[in-house]
């Protein structure tokens, strides 16, 4: 009988579990509640706060809402939206992960209280909730680099302040770093700020050993989490038998032949109980495959 071990450390972060938290309070108090933006980037638990009550609206379709409450998760938001919670009477049920918000509080200090002020850029994913609501820190000022191939797009003979989506890489973070570094004018200032979550940064090798221990390792992630594809990578690398899952479903039996040891494990947005859905279809096809 194959051994099958979930790993201990997967699962939500602080910051993801506050917040579905705080949905599932209000829920239990009045059955209703609008989140902007998928709570979770993990379209089975957004699923399951759906039957609870939860309704996902977008920024647009917030702008027509008026007199209810709203809860803004983890990944944080811009100053706009809280002027329009204002403007439209609407009651914010703040889920902000605590270290976001201080990660907003010192680009806003950068942007306003910096003189002169220097071209603040954003080592993360264009367009991801958390860098939507950094940027709009600096008005939309601040400039957003993927890598390094996008550094064409920093001004190298300004002063530079360089800050990190919290859920980056520490590697990637620190090329940014070394490629600015050489290539600046050496009559600029450039200053980085490693805000990096360590709850987050920690679990890389945790991750790897884990999943080098394993013969398959099954890892569980909606395809929406970035953090879901840097972990995954980080396993993929030490053990090339590893398969990107979303839920049991996706599971193909023949995976599991001659696995005498298999790991699941997943992002800091995959929740326990999924994993725990993984663990139990793979016992039944292994009992399957042995009748």
């Amino acid at each position: 009988m194959a051994s099958i071990e979930i790993d201990s450390k997967s699962g939500f972060c602080f910051g993801v579990v506050t917040a579905i938290c705080k949905a599932e309070e209000e829920l239990e108090k009045t059955g209703r509640l609008y989140c902007l933006g998928d709570i979770v980037h993990n379209s089975d638990e957004v699923e399951r706060l759906r039957r609870k009550g939860l309704i996902t609206i977008t920024h647009e379709e917030m702008q027509q809402l008026h007199n209810v409450k709203v809860l803004l998760r983890a990944h944080g938001e811009p100053p706009a939206t809280y002027e329009l919670a204002k403007k439209n009477n609407i009651e914010i049920i703040d889920a902000t992960c605590p270290v976001v918000l201080q990660l907003q509080r010192r680009i806003k200090e950068s942007y306003t209280s910096a003189n002169p002020r220097p071209q603040i850029v954003i080592y993360g994913k264009n367009g991801h909730a958390e860098v939507n609501g950094l940027v709009g820190q600096t008005n939309g000022e601040a400039i957003v680099v993927e890598d390094i191939s996008q550094l064409d797009n920093v001004d190298l003979n300004n002063d530079i302040a360089l800050y990190s989506q919290t859920t980056k890489s520490l590697q990637g973070f620190t090329e940014i770093i070394n490629a600015i570094s050489s290539k600046k004018s050496p009559l600029s200032t450039f200053k980085s700020y490693d805000t990096i979550c360590r709850q987050v940064a920690n679990r890389v090798d945790h991750i790897r050993q884990f999943a080098s221990n394993h013969q398959l390792v099954l890892f569980v992630s909606g395809k929406k989490s970035s953090n879901g594809k840097i972990l995954y990578n980080e396993c993929l690398s030490v053990n090339p038998n590893t398969k990107f899952i979303s839920n049991e479903n996706e599971i193909d039996p023949e995976w599991l032949n001659g696995a005498e040891s298999i790991g699941i494990c997943g992002a800091t947005s995959t929740p326990r109980w999924l994993m725990e859905n993984v663990k139990t279809h793979v016992k039944r096809l292994i009992d399957c495959n042995n009748e």
